[in-house]
């Protein structure tokens, strides 16, 4: 139950972290009451003999609304289920290094003296990590930076009014409804937003706003006289953007198509099992992207850090810079830069200046995702700015940056892909997928699939998916489309770490042929 005295609090709170990130027109400089905030952090841990610290204040905010159309048990009525959820959360943590070990304490109560008391359980905590470390930290040196830096937007998504929201998905769920086939219906509209300040004993003070906004529209179909159930998903592009992005995402019209694509998804054949040339749309092979290259490539991971909870990886540091993961086509980029992506940002957790740099370079393996910490390990003087938290309570440690496919030669289309198959399927959109605790071995679905024959495509197949190894799959690479038609998908929920954090991340590609691929049914 809400106290009063809690309600009030959460008020003031709110009240507080609205006034401490206002942006004034044109300012290039963090909120001064912030870095005043941040100061009281650093003289504490400079009193408490910290030979390093950094503060960060966060205010997030979250809002999902989705509308549901299904028909009700007994009546043939269709129900209509609106769900919004609209929640935050604001507060801080701090770390420091004590004797070359970490320490981290964090509060929901911002205030100079709260902060005070959290660096002096930050100095205890690192005090006691004193005893279990193997080596003292190294950090990798960083400039200093005294920056704002926000993402590019028009529209504050949640200055738009709810009914404006919900008037747009309740029209698009209505439009793939509107087949007598259609079971059930769904649209929804995400946004997220992150308000962060950063202020270390390095001398940088940085403060950011990253906006993230996203949506979708799906459609079930179903034969209860033969027992079959098929779904189809229109999901656009996810994006670091204002709500000036959701009018680009063209729901109605797509629920439209996803409507008829549906039906015939529930009517399709499914699909001769053996080895077929594959054309992989962007909205299918980021995930193939984020699961075989994006995760393979984080040094924590390949230095067994996560092999308890997700795994290791095949690209284990020797490999760096001598093994052959793909074909000479293959140039996959970490990038913190490129324009939209959910990774996207003016600095990492680390104070870092987010950077691109090349993973693979011709197929061959290059460069790891790395921090501040763990540059050393490999030789490396540079961070690559993947350091990031998802909460002011969390500790930051590397996740993944945008990890994106170069496109293919200019004029090269689509076409040119199809008409050099004989026997092949066109994926689009992502599935279900599994793949072996390194990274190596996998197995992948998709939402939809187009079978190819004699360089046309033909009607849709059902039951697809297809199997292979990390560095075979990428070694069939044989032809990439041209910078048109690159584009950039994203997981706004990729999960690392115990306890586990969520991270958002893009991939983008053109569409990519491969050849001789498993392809599987499935039940």
């Amino acid at each position: 139950m809400l106290t009063r005295r809690a309600f009030i609090e959460s008020g003031t709170a709110a009240a507080l972290a609205t006034r401490l990130f206002a942006a004034p027109e044109g300012s290039t400089k963090p909120n001064p009451e912030l870095e005043n905030l941040g100061a009281a952090a650093l003289r504490e841990a400079k009193k408490l003999k910290a030979s390093y610290a950094d503060i960060r204040i966060i205010r997030y905010r979250q809002q999902f609304l989705t509308v549901r159309l299904n028909p009700e048990r007994g009546t043939g009525k269709t129900l209509e289920v609106p769900v919004v959820s609209d929640g935050g959360s604001f507060g801080f943590g701090v770390r420091v290094i004590v004797d070359g070990a970490w320490g981290f304490a964090a509060s929901p109560l911002v205030t100079k003296e709260e902060i005070a008391r959290m660096v002096g359980e930050a100095v205890a905590v690192a005090r006691a990590n004193v005893a279990i470390r193997s080596k003292p930290v190294e950090l990798a040196p960083v400039p200093v930076y005294r920056e704002r830096w926000q993402t590019p937007h028009e529209r504050d998504p949640f200055a738009v009014p709810l009914e404006e929201k919900l008037e747009l998905i309740r029209t698009a769920a209505a439009e793939v409804k509107k087949e007598k086939g259609v079971f059930s219906a769904n649209c929804n509209l995400s946004f997220r937003s992150e308000d962060k300040y950063f202020a270390s004993s390095v001398g940088s003070s940085i403060q950011q706003l990253n906006l993230q906004t996203y949506g979708g529209v799906n459609a079930t179909a179903t034969d209860f006289k033969r027992g079959l159930s098929k779904s189809r998903r229109y999901q656009p592009q996810q994006v670091t953007a204002g709500y000036e992005y959701v009018p680009l995402m063209n729901l109605v019209e797509n629920a439209q198509r996803i409507r008829t694509e549906v039906i015939e998804h529930l009517n399709a054949p499914p699909v001769t099992p053996g080895k077929k040339d594959l054309v992989l749309m962007p909205s299918h092979l980021w995930l193939t992207i984020h699961e075989s290259i994006g995760h393979s490539t984080e040094l924590d991971r390949a230095l067994g850090y996560e092999a308890n909870f997700a795994g290791t990886s095949f690209l284990t540091t020797d490999k760096m810079g001598t093994l052959r993961v793909g074909s000479d086509l293959m140039n996959i980029w970490g990038d913190r830069t490129t324009d939209r992506g959910l990774a996207t940002t003016g600095f990492d957790d680390d104070g870092v200046k987010a950077t691109k740099f090349p993973i693979i370079e011709k197929g061959i393996f290059k460069h790891y995702q790395t921090i501040r910490d763990q540059a050393h390990l490999i030789g490396e003087r540079e961070s690559r700015g993947c350091c990031y938290a998802d909460n002011w309570s969390s500790v930051p440690f590397q996740r993944m940056p945008n990890v994106w496919l170069e496109p293919g030669k200019s004029g090269t289309s689509i076409d040119d892909l199809i008409s050099g198959v004989d026997d092949g399927i066109l994926i689009d959109g992502d599935g279900s997928f599994s793949i072996d605790q390194q990274r190596y071995n996998f197995q992948f679905g998709g939402d939809a699939f187009w079978e190819i024959k004699h360089g046309k495509k033909q009607g849709m197949v059902s039951r697809v998916a297809y199997q292979s190894r990390t560095t075979d799959f990428w070694q069939s690479l044989d032809l990439i489309a041209g910078p048109s038609y690159w584009q950039q998908w994203g997981a706004p929920n990729d999960g690392k770490g115990e306890p586990e954090q969520i991270n958002s991340v893009s991939h983008g590609c053109s569409p990519a042929r491969f050849r001789q691929v498993n392809v599987i049914q499935t039940d």
